[in-house]
Protein backbone atom coordinates (compact mmCIF):
# COMPACT_ATOMS: atom_id res chain seq x y z
CA UNK A 1 0.00 0.00 0.00
CA UNK A 2 1.42 3.37 -0.67
CA UNK A 3 1.04 6.23 1.58
CA UNK A 4 -0.44 9.49 0.42
CA UNK A 5 1.84 11.19 3.26
CA UNK A 6 3.70 14.06 1.31
CA UNK A 7 1.77 14.66 -1.57
CA UNK A 8 -0.16 18.02 -2.03
CA UNK A 9 -3.59 17.88 -3.16
CA UNK A 10 -5.89 21.02 -3.91
CA UNK A 11 -8.76 21.35 -1.69
CA UNK A 12 -12.10 20.78 -3.31
CA UNK A 13 -13.04 24.96 -3.03
CA UNK A 14 -9.96 26.11 -3.87
CA UNK A 15 -9.00 27.14 -7.37
CA UNK A 16 -6.86 25.20 -9.68
CA UNK A 17 -3.90 26.90 -10.88
CA UNK A 18 -3.72 27.27 -14.90
CA UNK A 19 -0.72 26.94 -16.83
CA UNK A 20 0.98 30.32 -17.63
CA UNK A 21 0.16 30.38 -21.25
CA UNK A 22 -3.74 31.09 -20.15
CA UNK A 23 -2.95 33.38 -17.77
CA UNK A 24 -1.27 35.84 -20.26
CA UNK A 25 -4.22 35.15 -22.57
CA UNK A 26 -6.84 36.45 -19.74
CA UNK A 27 -4.49 39.69 -18.90
CA UNK A 28 -4.30 40.15 -22.67
CA UNK A 29 -8.12 39.80 -23.00
CA UNK A 30 -8.22 42.40 -19.35
CA UNK A 31 -6.24 45.00 -21.21
CA UNK A 32 -8.21 44.73 -24.61
CA UNK A 33 -11.26 45.60 -22.47
CA UNK A 34 -9.85 47.92 -20.68
CA UNK A 35 -8.62 49.63 -23.71
CA UNK A 36 -12.01 49.70 -25.48
CA UNK A 37 -13.64 51.44 -22.18
CA UNK A 38 -11.37 54.36 -21.96
CA UNK A 39 -11.38 54.47 -25.65
CA UNK A 40 -15.37 54.76 -25.48
CA UNK A 41 -14.86 57.35 -22.58
CA UNK A 42 -12.26 59.40 -24.65
CA UNK A 43 -15.52 59.42 -27.80
CA UNK A 44 -17.70 60.40 -25.45
CA UNK A 45 -15.77 63.26 -24.00
CA UNK A 46 -14.78 63.86 -27.24
CA UNK A 47 -18.30 64.15 -28.94
CA UNK A 48 -19.42 66.57 -25.65
CA UNK A 49 -16.40 68.86 -25.84
CA UNK A 50 -17.23 69.29 -29.26
CA UNK A 51 -21.07 70.05 -28.51
CA UNK A 52 -20.05 72.54 -25.74
CA UNK A 53 -17.70 74.63 -28.10
CA UNK A 54 -19.71 74.11 -31.10
CA UNK A 55 -24.12 74.02 -29.69
CA UNK A 56 -25.09 75.36 -33.15
CA UNK A 57 -23.77 72.18 -35.18
CA UNK A 58 -25.36 72.39 -39.15
CA UNK A 59 -27.38 69.70 -38.71
CA UNK A 60 -29.43 71.36 -35.45
CA UNK A 61 -29.23 75.09 -37.48
CA UNK A 62 -31.07 73.18 -40.74
CA UNK A 63 -33.81 72.37 -38.52
CA UNK A 64 -34.84 76.09 -38.37
CA UNK A 65 -37.85 76.63 -40.23
CA UNK A 66 -37.85 80.62 -40.81
CA UNK A 67 -36.53 81.67 -43.80
CA UNK A 68 -34.29 84.46 -42.83
CA UNK A 69 -33.76 83.48 -39.16
CA UNK A 70 -31.15 82.08 -37.32
CA UNK A 71 -31.12 81.52 -33.12
CA UNK A 72 -27.78 80.46 -31.75
CA UNK A 73 -27.31 79.21 -28.92
CA UNK A 74 -24.15 80.61 -26.79
CA UNK A 75 -21.34 78.18 -25.93
CA UNK A 76 -19.85 78.05 -22.04
CA UNK A 77 -16.94 80.72 -23.34
CA UNK A 78 -19.88 83.29 -23.61
CA UNK A 79 -19.49 83.20 -27.65
CA UNK A 80 -21.84 82.30 -30.39
CA UNK A 81 -20.06 79.85 -32.35
CA UNK A 82 -22.12 78.18 -35.59
CA UNK A 83 -21.47 75.80 -38.68
CA UNK A 84 -22.20 77.54 -41.61
CA UNK A 85 -20.61 77.63 -45.24
CA UNK A 86 -17.72 80.01 -47.30
CA UNK A 87 -18.35 79.02 -50.76
CA UNK A 88 -19.93 75.86 -50.61
CA UNK A 89 -17.56 74.70 -48.27
CA UNK A 90 -18.28 73.88 -44.88
CA UNK A 91 -16.87 76.09 -42.16
CA UNK A 92 -16.88 76.87 -38.63
CA UNK A 93 -17.99 80.60 -37.35
CA UNK A 94 -17.13 82.70 -34.52
CA UNK A 95 -19.63 85.50 -34.44
CA UNK A 96 -17.21 88.42 -33.93
CA UNK A 97 -18.82 92.24 -33.59
CA UNK A 98 -15.12 93.57 -32.23
CA UNK A 99 -13.81 92.36 -36.66
CA UNK A 100 -14.51 94.49 -39.10
CA UNK A 101 -14.82 91.93 -41.83
CA UNK A 102 -14.71 88.37 -42.27
CA UNK A 103 -11.71 87.20 -41.36
CA UNK A 104 -10.12 83.44 -42.39
CA UNK A 105 -7.10 81.86 -41.41
CA UNK A 106 -4.68 81.33 -45.18
CA UNK A 107 -5.06 77.20 -44.95
CA UNK A 108 -8.73 77.89 -45.36
CA UNK A 109 -8.25 80.37 -48.03
CA UNK A 110 -5.93 77.90 -49.93
CA UNK A 111 -8.28 74.89 -49.55
CA UNK A 112 -10.67 77.28 -50.73
CA UNK A 113 -8.65 78.41 -53.85
CA UNK A 114 -9.29 82.33 -52.93
CA UNK A 115 -7.12 84.85 -55.11
CA UNK A 116 -5.60 87.02 -52.66
CA UNK A 117 -5.43 90.60 -53.22
CA UNK A 118 -3.28 93.43 -51.91
CA UNK A 119 -1.23 92.98 -48.98
CA UNK A 120 -2.71 95.00 -45.96
CA UNK A 121 -1.94 94.83 -41.85
CA UNK A 122 -4.72 93.59 -39.76
CA UNK A 123 -5.23 94.59 -36.22
CA UNK A 124 -5.68 91.90 -34.11
CA UNK A 125 -5.84 91.08 -30.13
CA UNK A 126 -2.61 90.04 -30.14
CA UNK A 127 -1.35 93.01 -32.22
CA UNK A 128 -0.60 94.25 -36.02
CA UNK A 129 -0.18 90.79 -38.41
CA UNK A 130 0.18 90.44 -42.17
CA UNK A 131 -2.92 89.96 -44.09
CA UNK A 132 -4.62 89.76 -47.88
CA UNK A 133 -8.03 91.34 -49.06
CA UNK A 134 -10.00 89.14 -50.80
CA UNK A 135 -13.85 88.43 -51.76
CA UNK A 136 -15.97 85.37 -51.04
CA UNK A 137 -19.23 84.25 -53.76
CA UNK A 138 -21.41 83.53 -50.79
CA UNK A 139 -21.39 83.06 -46.87
CA UNK A 140 -23.87 80.93 -45.48
CA UNK A 141 -24.86 80.96 -41.82
CA UNK A 142 -28.58 78.47 -42.27
CA UNK A 143 -30.82 80.25 -44.01
CA UNK A 144 -29.01 83.57 -44.47
CA UNK A 145 -26.75 83.88 -47.22
CA UNK A 146 -24.95 87.17 -48.33
CA UNK A 147 -22.97 87.13 -51.66
CA UNK A 148 -19.98 88.83 -52.75
CA UNK A 149 -18.70 89.54 -49.44
CA UNK A 150 -14.86 91.21 -49.05
CA UNK A 151 -13.05 89.46 -46.30
CA UNK A 152 -9.48 89.12 -44.99
CA UNK A 153 -6.97 86.51 -45.21
CA UNK A 154 -4.56 85.90 -42.25
CA UNK A 155 -2.09 83.61 -40.49
CA UNK A 156 -2.39 84.29 -37.42
CA UNK A 157 -5.94 83.21 -37.03
CA UNK A 158 -7.60 80.07 -35.46
CA UNK A 159 -6.87 77.21 -38.61
CA UNK A 160 -10.01 75.75 -37.15
CA UNK A 161 -12.31 79.23 -37.22
CA UNK A 162 -13.62 82.00 -39.62
CA UNK A 163 -13.96 85.25 -37.73
CA UNK A 164 -17.65 86.05 -38.68
CA UNK A 165 -17.20 90.33 -39.07
CA UNK A 166 -19.76 93.46 -38.85
CA UNK A 167 -19.52 93.79 -42.61
CA UNK A 168 -21.82 90.08 -42.61
CA UNK A 169 -23.53 90.83 -38.76
CA UNK A 170 -24.42 94.59 -39.73
CA UNK A 171 -26.50 93.88 -42.72
CA UNK A 172 -28.81 91.52 -39.87
CA UNK A 173 -31.30 92.85 -36.69
CA UNK A 174 -29.52 91.12 -34.06
CA UNK A 175 -31.37 90.05 -30.46
CA UNK A 176 -29.85 89.13 -27.52
CA UNK A 177 -31.62 86.95 -25.00
CA UNK A 178 -30.36 84.93 -21.89
CA UNK A 179 -28.19 82.32 -23.91
CA UNK A 180 -29.48 83.01 -27.40
CA UNK A 181 -28.79 85.48 -30.32
CA UNK A 182 -31.60 85.94 -32.96
CA UNK A 183 -30.16 86.69 -36.09
CA UNK A 184 -32.62 88.04 -38.78
CA UNK A 185 -32.45 89.84 -42.63
CA UNK A 186 -33.90 93.51 -42.35
CA UNK A 187 -36.83 92.41 -44.47
CA UNK A 188 -37.66 89.10 -42.75
CA UNK A 189 -40.85 88.49 -41.43
CA UNK A 190 -41.38 88.88 -37.51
Amino acid sequence: MKSNIGEVRPAPHCPRLTPLRTQRGGIATLTLVWLVIIGAIYGVFFVWLAREENPNPQRLLQQQGLQGEVVLKRNRAGHYVADGEINGERVVFLLDTGATQVALPMQLARRLGLQLGPAVTVQTAAGPAPGYQTRLNSVRLASIEMRNVTALVSDGLDPDMVLLGMNFLKRLEMIQRDDQLILRTVNSKK
